[in-house]
């Protein structure tokens, strides 16, 4: 019995709002059914009492169902009202047989309010009508006389039937009982689920009514906005504490709302409370129902104000150079580019670059020298126009754009040289500079390169003229930087080929005055084009200092000049190659001549002379004398090139550790008939042979030049009187014939002797 209690369905588990709807149905339904009734009893013979009782009891069951307050005494009242009228169909039918079947239909109509309360009313009511009716009157209840002579007996078969009818109501009852509570189940697993995900994720979420009325929200939601935790009646997306900066909040609710598929927006908002700027990244989802009407709109947002500050910062310092704060080459040429096609006036570029900025961070230090630059870019900010384009290119290069009629460009260049005339103030003290300015100006919608080139080219021509000066660019001011341009192309291509077919080294000899013979050979790189010309250093030597190419082409003529010298190992003493100021800069300089000479086992490193020029020395940025005594470490000999065309040759001569001194082809040519010329030169030859030093003449052209020269005592000369420069195959086979300056028609000492004491060659 417990386990047949157990199954049976509790009932009255219907919510308001269904019980409702189900009550509402039943009672317009016995409404109806009492006025069917009315209507055939009018058309049944001797009705009237019946019809009257019937259509009573039933409109009073009709009123109590509808005005009474509580829910189970209105169904019940119902149920009577249904067995009432099942009772009164059958004794207007004069208990015809078929008509019970009402009570069939009632069972079932009655299971709707799932409650024992109605339910069970109406099974006793049934039970009551017809045993008690079946007996008083039974010819009213039934039409047959086995019924009418046996009215317990019909009773009980028609209750059987009635309670089998009520009893499959009660299975179906308790399944949909059981399915509901499984479906409860899932549905509460699922709403805890949900709850758990939505309230306490950290990202803040809520659901949003099309009304615009905040249904639900979670922690996070509300702590992101500073909400309290119980949010007032009628709160809707109006109240929020925030608003957006482009349109208001409800405004983005209506883009949200009227949108069909899933909508991910970013938008700044500014908090009612402290006025700060946030980024929000916001998702949506509309959520219908079956007939596609909005139900809710579901919505989690991220701050994301972290990451777009992030990206501005990072946009800021793409756009911007990280030492001054102008903008950088890129964002200059961009904008610039902008300004160009966009400006209905022409646009003026001023190019400035400081003036010896190096000897700046070498005197003060690169600190000093940062300073410097962002105390100039400052400078510059506030004397160029507003909303004018200031941008650092990068090193000590600066570069300014402004849109005007034409001459602004000359007028905030010439104003900008003009507030240098006050130093700049840096930490530590104040710092004068001057600066080398170019300007152009254009129109149109010209490539930005083009125009800064312009600017540049200008600027190149102002430093060449002495620095702290203003050029305009013209058209003649690009044909040197176009040839600039193309020898540094040309070289780029020799250095990418093979080195000794497009960068071959010819050699001019050495001579010695006292026996006439071939004693050295200075190394001069030539570049073969791709069509066979032979170029000389002039058409390339300029751009491979300025680009930094020098340093590998240097390194291939050492190791070039060296390898030939092996060659000619029993032929020629030594050779001699030209070193730049921006080798001798390189620090691994010296560590690539100690790995060449170690490479070469038994090789006398004295004969490698390295020649370094003046302009060399001055305008090293390392300490000359420290890297030359590395050298003469390494056991070769240091030359002093173009000796006497300097500001301080004769300082050089007691500082430097040179071994020789090669006089310049100024004081060599028309030695013989300038006296003043001799007089000097016969000073530096006496002046060097104290210091130990050895002296060769460049530029040798003449007979009488080299008499002169044996006659002062020099012991060795180079030029064109004994040979120009040669390829490789042509001075080796002149080192091959032995050739001597016999082959020039005069002998080695042409009047004077060898001094034995000196050996050297003096007058007889």
């Amino acid at each position: 019995m417990t386990w047949l209690w157990e199954r049976l369905p509790v009932g009255g588990g219907l919510r308001d709002e269904d019980w409702a709807r189900r009550h509402r149905l039943l009672t317009v339904l016995l409404a109806v059914i009492m006025v069917i009734l009315t209507v055939f009893g009018a058309f049944r013979p001797d009705t009237g009492p019946t019809l009257l009782v019937t259509d009573g009891l039933i409109l009073t069951s009709v009123l109590v169902g509808t005005r009474s307050w509580s829910r189970r005494l209105r169904s019940v009242a119902v149920a009577l009202g249904y067995a009432v009228a099942c009772g009164g169909f059958v004794s207007l039918s004069g208990g015809l047989t078929e008509s019970h079947f009402s009570f069939f239909v009632a069972v079932a109509a009655l299971a709707l309010y799932r409650d024992w309360a109605p339910f069970g009313v109406f099974l006793i009511a049934t039970t009551l009508h017809h045993s008690v009716f079946g007996v008083l009157v039974s010819e009213h209840t039934y039409d047959h006389s086995s019924a009418q002579n046996h009215p317990f007996t019909w009773a009980l078969l028609h209750g059987a039937a009635v309670l089998f009818a009520a009893g499959f109501q009660v299975v179906q009852w308790s399944l949909t009982e059981a399915e509901e509570e499984r479906a409860q189940e899932n549905l509460d697993e699922s709403q805890a689920q949900l709850s758990v995900s939505f309230d306490e994720t950290p990202v803040p979420m809520v659901m949003i009514a099309p009304d615009g009325r905040l249904l639900r929200t979670n922690g996070a939601y509300r702590e992101w906005l500073r909400l309290p935790d119980v949010l007032p009646s009628g709160f809707t997306v109006a109240d929020l504490p925030i608003k957006a900066v482009e349109d208001g909040v409800q405004s983005m609710y209506d883009t949200i709302r009227e949108s069909e598929d899933p909508l991910t927006l970013t938008r700044q908002y500014r908090r009612d409370d402290d006025g700060s700027l946030i980024w929000v990244q916001i998702h949506s989802t509309n959520l219908y129902d079956r007939d596609g009407e909005l139900k809710l709109t579901f919505v989690h947002l991220l701050d994301v104000t972290s990451v777009r500050n992030h990206e501005a910062e990072l946009r800021h310092q793409v756009r911007h150079d990280s030492l001054t704060g102008l903008l950088s080459r890129k964002a200059f040429e961009h904008d610039l580019s902008l300004l160009l096609a966009e400006s209905a006036e022409p646009v003026s570029v001023i190019y400035l670059d400081v003036d010896r900025f190096k000897s700046i961070n070498d005197a003060t230090g690169h600190t000093t020298g940062d300073d410097v630059l962002r105390a100039l870019a400052l400078r510059l900010t506030s004397v160029v126009p507003v909303g004018a384009l200031t941008a650092r290119l990068g090193g000590d290069e600066f570069i300014v754009a402004v849109a005007g009629p034409a001459g602004i460009g000359l007028r905030v260049g010439n104003g900008i040289l003009a507030s240098l005339a006050e130093p700049l103030q840096v930490p530590g003290g104040e710092q004068p500079i001057a600066l080398s300015v170019g300007v152009t100006t254009a129109s149109g919608p010209l490539p930005a390169e083009e125009v800064v080139l312009a600017a540049d080219t200008a600027m190149y021509a102002a430093k060449r003229a002495g620095g702290n000066r203003l050029q305009v660019f013209t058209d003649e001011l690009r044909v040197p930087v176009q040839e600039r341009i193309a020898a540094e192309a040309r070289l780029r291509t020799a250095l990418a080929d093979d080195m000794r077919e497009s960068l071959p080294l010819w050699f001019q000899p050495v001579v010695s005055t006292v026996t006439g013979e071939i004693i050295g050979a200075e190394a001069l790189v030539r570049m073969r084009t791709p069509d066979g010309r032979i170029l000389s250093p002039f058409h390339f030597i300029g751009a491979a200092e300025e680009t930094g190419l020098i340093v590998p082409l240097g390194e291939h003529v050492l190791r070039e000049a060296v390898a030939h010298l092996l060659r000619w190992s029993e032929d020629l003493g030594y050779v001699s190659v030209n070193v730049s100021p921006r080798q001798l800069a390189e620090p691994d300089f010296v560590p690539v001549v100690a790995n060449l000479l170690a490479g070469i086992p038994g090789f006398d490193p004295s004969r490698l002379v390295l020649e370094i020029t003046e302009t060399a020395l001055l305008s090293s940025t390392v300490d000359v004398s420290e890297r030359l005594e590395a050298l003469k470490n390494l056991g070769v000999r240091i030359a002093l090139d173009d000796f006497g065309t300097g500001y301080s040759s004769l300082t050089w001569l007691k500082s430097l550790p040179a071994d020789i001194v090669k006089l310049d082809r100024s004081f060599v040519a028309g030695l013989a008939e300038d006296k003043r010329k001799a007089s000097i030169i016969s000073a530096v030859l006496w002046l060097t042979r104290s210091l130990s030093m050895s002296t060769i003449a460049e530029g040798v052209e003449e007979a009488a030049d080299w008499y002169a020269l044996q006659a002062a005592g020099c012991p060795a000369v180079q030029g064109y009187f004994f040979s120009k420069p040669l390829p490789a195959p042509e001075f080796s086979q002149m080192l091959a014939d032995g050739v001597t300056v016999e082959s020039k028609g005069i002998t080695p000492f042409g009047g004077v002797h060898l001094n034995e004491t000196t050996g050297t060659a003096v007058a007889g």
